[in-house]
């Protein structure tokens, strides 16, 4: 192979040169573009000083890594609508035996899960449950982030899918999925092994330390003893001197007016029977507002219970389907996979399982690709990493 003129060094490690500025620092005062504009800056120079010419760097540009990076992510964004990565927090504190095993805990599955779901979705899901458990526990955060993010790091080299890097390296090397896992499994999980005892080792003072309880977890509810005091009504009593002198006036008054008192009693009779009257009046009436009342209350109560019912229902179909849902996207990446290991072509596996789970989502796919393209990193290393090193 000729070497290159020295015009052609210097202009391309120029253009090398200021992609890596843009890239480590993406908020520099005298160009603020970012990494992605950055990184598309360089590749661009590279074809303005002629470094290599827009058919090299149309040809520098693999789409079966592209492809296989889409269908990666697609599928991750699908899992974690899943709920996997929160089973997978639940699983860190699940019988935890104290901050050690803790230790081990998140060094084991930040490793095995990025292998399967690149280290970069595995440390943004997993921070968030480490931080929780942490605090819980009253805790120091920072050994348990640094395990997750080295362990995450170990554990992606062992599969094609778990680092963009390793997609450049399988892709262009051609090695299959299984023939790449078998021959970095073993020094993943040693690597893995290392990295928690080197971490245990470092802080195993600071763990051994006996934090005390996080206060202000439980509800602690004052119970106070409310004494309500009841009093009965007075009741008056009659002397026995005024109620024999009414006898004795009422016994005169009867024996003089004799007349006036039959009139009086028939008086009373016809008063009282119009009483009567009136009271069964309002008796029927008060028997008929109250057996209205109660149908009204049977309907309404009937309409709630029917509501009710109908809205119990709508819950658990609505909890049928989620978890039928759910079991498909598993059984959509657990296909991925295994079509992975038996060496069928890794890109268009991946797109194919994308596809499965758009199509069984039911919805609109906007919100999921949105996700996916907001996270250009992995796209963009998989372009200047080719476009600058060729």
């Amino acid at each position: 192979m000729a070497m290159a003129s020295s015009v052609k060094v210097v202009l391309g490690s120029i253009a090398f040169a200021i992609f890596w500025v843009l890239a480590v620092f993406p908020a520099v005062p005298f160009l603020p573009v970012g990494r992605t504009a950055g990184s598309l800056l360089g590749a661009m120079l590279m074809v303005l000083f002629r470094v290599i010419t827009p058919d090299q760097a149309y040809a520098a540009i693999d789409l079966p890594i592209l492809g296989l990076l889409f269908g990666t992510m697609v599928v991750c964004v699908y899992l974690e609508r899943a709920d996997l990565f929160k089973y997978l927090g639940k699983l860190l504190s699940w019988k935890s035996k104290g901050a050690k095993d803790l230790i081990c805990r998140i060094c084991l599955i930040s490793a095995i899960s990025s292998a399967l779901f690149t280290n970069d979705t595995s440390c943004v899901v997993l921070t968030e449950f480490v931080l929780k458990i942490a605090r819980q526990h009253n805790l120091p955060p920072h050994p348990f982030l640094l395990a997750l993010a080295s362990s995450a790091n170990i554990g992606s080299a062992a599969t094609p899918i778990g680092n963009p890097q390793n997609l450049v390296i399988a892709i262009q090397s051609k090695i299959s999925f299984g023939d790449f896992v078998i021959g970095i499994l073993p020094a993943m999980l040693v690597g893995a092994l290392v990295n928690a005892i080197l971490i245990l080792c470092m802080y195993w003072r600071l763990l051994s330390v006996q934090k005390d309880e996080e206060d202000a977890t439980g509800e602690v509810v004052a119970e106070e003893d409310v004494h309500s005091h009841r009093f009965s009504p007075a009741t008056m009593s009659h002397s026995p001197s005024f109620n024999s002198q009414s006898q004795e006036w009422n016994s005169r008054m009867e024996s003089m007016n004799g007349s006036t008192a039959h009139n009086d009693t028939l008086r009373n009779r016809v008063n009282s029977a119009d009483h009567n009257e009136i009271l069964s009046g309002s008796v029927d009436s008060a028997r008929n507002s109250n057996a209205s009342k109660e149908a009204t209350n049977k309907n309404v109560e009937s309409d709630a219970f029917s509501v009710e019912s109908s809205e119990k229902r709508e819950k658990l179909s609505t909890r049928w389907k989620r978890r039928f849902w759910k079991s498909c996207v598993y059984l959509v990446t657990l296909g991925m996979l295994i079509s992975l290991l038996m060496g069928l072509n890794m890109s268009w596996t991946a797109i194919t399982a994308a596809l499965a789970l758009v199509v069984l989502d039911f919805k609109d796919a906007r919100p999921c690709l949105e996700k996916v393209l907001k996270n250009k990193k992995y796209s963009r290393k998989a372009l200047v990493s080719e476009v600058l090193s060729d």
